[in-house]
């Protein structure tokens, strides 16, 4: 007897209504989803039917068993903002650090690169932190101990201007500078780091580590004096970059260049006095000048030779319009008669090296000669082929200046104006602006001035005062990066760069530095611990009183070199160490270090674990640090750490110093990989500039615009944008990467509420079934999320979220919505509640759920933790980050299972392209395969020759399915026939067979059950078989 409507059924109902939905409620109010039987509709996407009081279909609502949960499907606004903060604080980020740092595990060390204490937080400290953080994040889930010290570089001249700027007075004392801009750095370190915990960045934020600490400091200065004993570091005055703007000595590192620069350029001449004598009988008679070409006219006063490349041909040419005898170069001689607008008549050819021994007048002194001189930087690409020598104001020109004892004479100030040395005409006058008139009017008035024009070029600037700078020689101090060069190459032959395109470019950053000049001439740094004789200005400067300094560094902090007396900064036993004289004959060096210097060396303020020899206590080699980080961060032996990662700026900047000086100590990398990333643009890929307006204001971005203009995102939208983007390249923000990121994360929010919501009262614990009981397709998804997770791991690893972002993308869409999602919703929603096939089915969607919330966790924290908390089997207080990775099993990987379940697929591929745009649950299938492993894999899936409840069935989403060895030949009329192959590959390709097989579609004749709504019914509004079932033995 069918069960249809009646006192029965009603009875039934009432039943079923009581105890549908036991199992005890969530953290709120329960939400009732709909469910979907077309194919295609993926989760969330919910196919809701009216249905009205009283029908067949009405009567059994209640007995379905619909997603239930209370994850919200969509958070926006302050609601958004109030539950990733409240996240924030149930789930303990502020002690996850701490926590994980005391597990005794494998160690992790990410060495923090840190950012300039110099204003607010911006998106590049976003894309550079929560990069960090991703990773640091995956490392610890996996298991790991990791080890990540945020730290500042609070030094240097951006703070130095801005305290000046404060305190708005001149001629102030260096110790009133250095207390304004300590307060100053501390007002931007507060700021940033409240910005890094909203973000969700892991750390433990009391204990960080200052460039301005002292023990930071000493530790800095014993950097300094082990590579000052290896004789590595001295001083010597010679040509450096010089900021007029900033009066201070630059790093390459501190330089940016502007394409746009406007110089003027000239062609002048250089009359022979003296000519080469091997060229003498060839000249032929007149009188002969060589013609150079410079865009710093400004040198010009300062020239003491004109250089040529020995192995170039030169040639002597007379000018069509007048009779004057030009020396250039002779490939050169096609581009200089366009540039001069007449002929050039070849009068003699020759060699370079048969210049040797020529000299010529210089133009604007009349009483000066110089000479001809060999050298090998001399290009032919511009110019004329003979090279304005001017040793003060070139690195290249200083090297030919020592290797032929010429003198150096600078003619330039501080102020990058010329000196008294340069003659009344010029005295006072700026190098950039009148000088400059002033040295090609003086050159015009003697006959010297050739040709004269505008240049746009490429020119340094100093990157902090945004103003041009000067090369020209000072005293100062360097480091001696020509002897360290080989071995740095070396040591990072050994690292890993991703992308391994940069390591071409930190090899030649290391060729272009032969030296680095590490003092400047500013009050706020670290003073350069060295006293000068008041008589004689020599240095004294040594391990001994290195030491004494190091040891007031760390007890007093730096501000001591200018508090303390003389006798104190070198006691008696110091100066007796040090043969010297009474402290009294001393004063206190004036420079202060390189910031590159003082961050270059926080490898051994906080990677190091030994700078002062052996002992039985490790933590005695710490002494110096302060208690919190004394507790040593790398045990190995190397004590290098796993990561830097940093933007590409840092290529010829943090990367780069910090390798030299641990070269120069220790003879290896502080790093064992470097991970370089870009920097962020906005979305038309212009660098962000607040005179432009397009600005993005990571604050803004979560807490929405003051004005409204920019929504609320929350923090794990930013974290998204962050993972999601090709690091390696620029990475644009803006509306539309940001609304991209909100929208991705919405789609994701879905599916996770449709797994929550179909685990609903499953405790894994107890109810789970093991996966050799499960149904095929249930133990197939177990084998693809093991394959996701393997995929997952090995993006994480290294470095790629974005991968990772993209293979979720995959597996949600195509695995879970499209295909398992479609396939098990009758099952789910329609099969007993505590049947084999339901659990088996919510085993399943647990361990997806499961794994797809860890694998998202190091990108979305706030949301995963949201999403574990609402997800069964694990205690109220548990955390996602403190129960580890994504767990996975080897048996998830079955023999022959693929091959079933996918061969199943590739003939419901077959079966669904036969059918476009119609309802496969309306057809009753024949699918014939020719006897062979096809159809015995088949076969696992269904053992009757006919079915409607078989996993075939299932996985075709067919009313019926006949299993047959052939066609039958009696097919109606309306069936649709279609063939296709299948390729087995067993045993990694040991067993391979291709079997061929044949489906015939026919509409079923059977009608749809009121309640599963699956077209197996033998009349209208009356339960199938399956239903009636269930129904029968609801409690």
């Amino acid at each position: 007897m069918l069960l249809c409507s009646g006192l029965a059924v009603s009875r039934t109902l009432t039943r079923w209504g009581r105890g549908a939905h036991r199992g005890g409620d969530l953290h709120h109010r329960s939400f009732l989803c709909s469910s979907s039987r077309c194919h295609g509709v993926s989760a969330g996407e919910g196919n809701t039917q009216s249905v009205e009081t009283g029908s067949a279909q009405g009567l059994y609502r209640d007995t379905v068993l619909l997603p239930r949960t209370d994850f919200p499907m969509k958070l926006a606004g302050q609601k958004l903002l109030d539950r990733e903060v409240e996240i924030q604080e149930k789930c303990g980020f502020a002690s996850l650090y701490t926590w994980q740092s005391e597990r005794k595990a494998k160690k992790f060390c990410l060495h923090d690169g840190p950012p300039y204490a110099n204003g607010d937080p911006h998106v590049g400290h976003a894309l550079n932190k929560i990069l960090k953080d991703i990773h640091n994040r995956f490392e610890m889930l996996r298991g790991r101990q990791v080890h990540y010290i945020p730290g500042w570089d609070c030094h240097g001249l951006p703070i130095e201007l801005k305290a000046l700027g404060e305190l708005g007075a001149t001629d102030l004392r260096p110790l009133q500078i250095r207390r304004k801009a300590r307060q100053f750095a501390k007002g931007a370190i507060e700021r940033q780091r409240a910005a890094f915990q909203r973000w969700g960045v892991m750390a433990d934020w009391g204990q960080c580590y200052y460039t301005y600490d002292g023990a930071y400091e000493a530790a800095q200065l014993k950097v300094f004096q082990e590579i000052h004993s290896k004789g590595l570091i001295y001083q010597d005055y010679k040509p450096v970059f010089w900021s007029p703007s900033s009066r201070t000595a630059l790093a390459e590192a501190e330089l940016e260049y502007n394409p746009e620069h406007l110089s003027k350029t000239i062609y002048a001449t250089f009359p022979l006095v003296t000519v080469p004598p091997k060229i003498a009988s060839k000249a032929g008679q007149g009188d002969i000048s060589v013609l150079v070409w410079t865009t710093q006219p400004w040198t010009i006063p300062s020239n003491q030779a004109v250089c040529y490349m020995p192995n170039a041909q030169y040639s002597v040419v007379r000018r069509k319009d007048n009779p004057q005898l030009l020396l250039m170069a002779t490939e050169r001689c096609v581009s200089m008669a366009a540039v001069l607008g007449t002929e050039l008549e070849s009068v003699a050819t020759f060699t370079g090296s048969e210049l040797e021994g020529g000299i010529c007048k210089h133009p604007t002194l009349p009483d000066k000669e110089v000479p001809l001189l060999p050298a090998n930087h001399v290009t032919m690409a511009k110019g004329t082929g003979l090279v304005h020598t001017a040793p003060a104001h070139g690195m290249e020109d200083y090297s030919v200046a020592s290797q032929f004892k010429l003198p150096v004479e600078c003619l330039v100030d501080g102020d990058g104006k010329f000196t008294e040395l340069a003659g009344p005409e010029l005295h006072n006058l700026s190098v950039f602006k009148e000088g400059n008139e002033k040295v090609i009017c003086m050159l015009k008035e003697c006959g010297a001035l050739v040709k004269e024009e505008d240049c746009v070029h490429s020119y340094p600037y100093d990157w902090r005062t945004k103003q041009p700078v000067v090369i020209r020689p000072s005293k100062q101090w360097f480091i001696n990066t020509g002897s360290l060069k080989d071995k740095a190459k070396d040591a990072l032959q050994k690292v890993r760069v991703l992308p391994e395109s940069a390591r071409s470019s930190l090899l030649t950053m290391l060729d272009r530095r032969t030296y680095w000049c590490i003092s400047r001439q500013r009050s706020w740094g670290v003073p350069i611990p060295v006293f000068y004789h008041k008589e004689t200005g020599e240095a004294l400067i040594n391990k001994h009183t290195v030491s004494h300094i190091a040891a007031l560094f760390k007890e007093k902090g730096s501000d001591c070199w200018w508090e303390l007396p003389i006798d104190t900064l070198l006691p008696a036993d110091v100066l007796k160490k040090s043969k010297a004289g009474p402290a009294t004959d001393y004063v206190c060096g004036e420079d202060v270090l390189d910031i590159w210097f003082d961050s270059g060396a926080s490898w051994a303020a906080v990677l190091e674990e030994e700078l002062q020899g052996d002992s039985e206590e490790p933590e005695s080699h710490l002494s110096w640090l302060p208690m919190p980080l004394r507790k040593p961060l790398v045990t190995e032996a190397d004590c290098r750490a796993d990561a830097y990662v940093e933007g590409k700026d840092q290529i010829g900047g943090w990367f780069q110093s910090s390798l030299l000086t641990s070269v120069a100590v220790r003879n290896k990398a502080p790093y064992k990989s470097l991970v370089v990333h870009g920097f962020a643009v906005n979305e038309k890929g212009e660098k962000m500039s607040k005179s432009l307006g397009n600005v993005v204001d990571p604050d803004a971005v979560i807490h929405g615009g003051k004005d409204g203009s920019i929504p609320a995102y929350g923090a794990d939208v930013l974290r998204w944008w962050v993972a999601e983007s090709n690091i390696f390249s620029e990475v644009q923000i803006g509306p539309s990467a940001l609304n991209s990121a909100r929208d991705n994360i919405n789609k994701l929010r879905n599916t996770l509420r449709f797994l929550l919501g179909n685990v609903h009262g499953f405790d894994p614990r107890t109810q789970a079934v093991e996966a050799k009981d499960m149904m095929y397709i249930d133990q197939y998804m177990l084998h693809l999320l093991r394959e996701y997770s393997m995929k997952v791991t090995d993006a994480y690893s290294e470095f790629d979220a974005g991968r990772v972002i993209r293979l979720l993308q995959a597996f949600m869409t195509r695995d879970l919505s499209t295909f398992y999602f479609s396939i098990v919703k009758d099952r789910l929603y329609c099969d007993p509640e505590d049947s084999l096939g339901r659990r088996s089915c919510q085993t399943v969607l647990e361990e997806i759920l499961d794994g797809v919330t860890r694998s998202i966790a190091p990108i979305l924290p706030h949301l995963a933790e949201d999403v574990y908390a609402h997800t069964p089997g694990h205690g109220e207080e548990e955390t996602l980050f403190r129960s580890g990775w994504i767990k996975c099993s080897s048996v998830w990987r079955r023999p022959g299972l693929e091959e079933a379940v996918e061969g199943a697929c590739a003939i419901r591929d077959s079966f669904l392209s036969s059918i476009p745009g119609k309802n496969a649950a309306q057809y009753d299938l024949t699918i014939a395969i020719e006897p062979g492993l096809l159809f015995e894999l088949m076969e696992s899936l269904q053992e009757d020759p006919t079915s409607t409840s078989s996993q075939l069935v299932e996985l075709m989403m067919a009313a019926r399915v006949n299993l047959r060895s052939a066609l039958p030949r009696d097919l109606p009329s309306d069936t649709l026939v279609s063939h296709g192959t299948f390729l087995i590959n067993l045993e990694g390709g040991v067993i391979r067979e291709e079997s061929s097989y044949s489906i015939a579609a026919v509409p079923t004749s059977a009608d749809r059950c009121p309640r599963c709504r699956r077209y197996t019914a033998e009349s209208p509004d009356c339960l199938c078989p399956r239903c009636q079932i269930v129904l029968a033995k609801a409690p």
